[in-house]
């Protein structure tokens, strides 16, 4: 499966699940490829035993596999990446590296990042990747989301939600203003508004954002949202204020803690990021550890006056 030598060793391979969790615990690799069809015991359940005696495993699915619902509990289990085989040549040493360099891959067609297998590099994207905007006012506020969201949409990507309650209608109305069809969207799963008190009750625990929780609650979003999107590139879009809302509420470190992981998920299934923030919740001054934080968490931010 590796192909020619690369930097790789081969320190083991198992017949069946049984095998696999036995062979993990005694070799102790770096990283386990494991298949979904497994004899025997299957490579979810697999996966899970591995995990459940050591957590700190790094495991790739390479599975022919492309059903939603297998690829969801797949990732579900805590593991770290999954391509499908038909993609071996172009993704598996690369999410291999990943992997063990402490990132995530997913393939490309469950929303993941596409690669130019020649160079091994991410193919450069127009569209931006992990944004911040800050803004004087609501109603400005307001139309960075509209800008964002409609150009997502048009562009053929599915866009995600999380916004308060005011903006939310605001965002709907900005969008139909500008003859955009959310209705339609919404039809075909790629316009998905979600509501940002129960999205952070699913992922905080005593105050502090649990990375567990996060990433299941990607696993469980992404693949399908990539799914809906149209085009070759099975685009994601998303436009959150969930740590503005925590920075409001004076959460700072677990403010940043979820833009953080929101920059490694923008990472793992290539997703364009846009958070709003009011420049009242933030002193953009330099020194202030929090703002210092929260700018290098994006790829880009930016100040809009008006």
């Amino acid at each position: 499966m590796l192909g020619p030598p690369t930097r790789w060793d081969v320190v083991g391979e198992a017949s069946d699940g049984l095998d696999a969790i036995q062979k993990a615990g005694e070799l102790n690799p770096d990283l386990i490829l494991l298949d979904i069809g497994l004899p025997g015991l299957d490579g979810i359940q697999t996966a899970r035993r591995i995990l459940a005696d050591s957590p700190r495993s790094r495991i790739l699915f390479v599975s022919e596999h492309q059903s939603l619902d297998v690829v969801q509990a797949a990732l579900g289990t805590g593991v770290r990446g999954y391509i499908v085989k038909s993609d071996v040549a172009r993704d598996l040493l690369i999410a291999m590296d990943a992997i063990v360099d402490g990132r995530r891959f997913i393939s490309a067609r469950f929303g993941g990042r596409v690669f130019d297998a020649e160079h091994d590099v991410a193919v450069t994207r127009e569209m931006r990747r992990h944004e911040a905007g800050i803004y004087a006012d609501e109603r400005s506020l307001l139309d960075g989301h509209v800008r964002f969201a409609a150009a997502a949409l048009a562009a053929g990507a599915s866009l995600i939600t999380l916004l308060p309650g005011s903006r939310r209608d605001g965002l709907h109305q900005g969008l139909l203003a500008g003859s955009i069809d959310v209705d339609g969207a919404m039809r075909d799963g790629r316009f998905i508004p979600l509501e940002i008190p129960p999205l952070l009750s699913r992922v905080m625990v005593d105050g502090r954002i649990d990375e567990a929780r996060f990433w299941d609650t990607a696993n469980a979003i992404m693949p399908a949202a990539a799914r809906a999107a149209r085009g070759m590139g099975r685009r994601i879009a998303m436009c959150a204020e969930c740590a503005p809302t925590l920075m409001r509420q004076a959460m700072w470190d677990a403010a940043i803690s979820l833009e953080r992981l929101c920059d490694e998920m923008a990472r793992a299934f290539d997703v364009d990021v846009f958070c709003g923030y009011l420049a009242e919740d933030l002193r953009c001054d330099d020194g202030n550890p929090v703002f210092e934080a929260m700018c290098a968490a994006h790829s880009l931010v930016h100040e809009r006056a008006r």
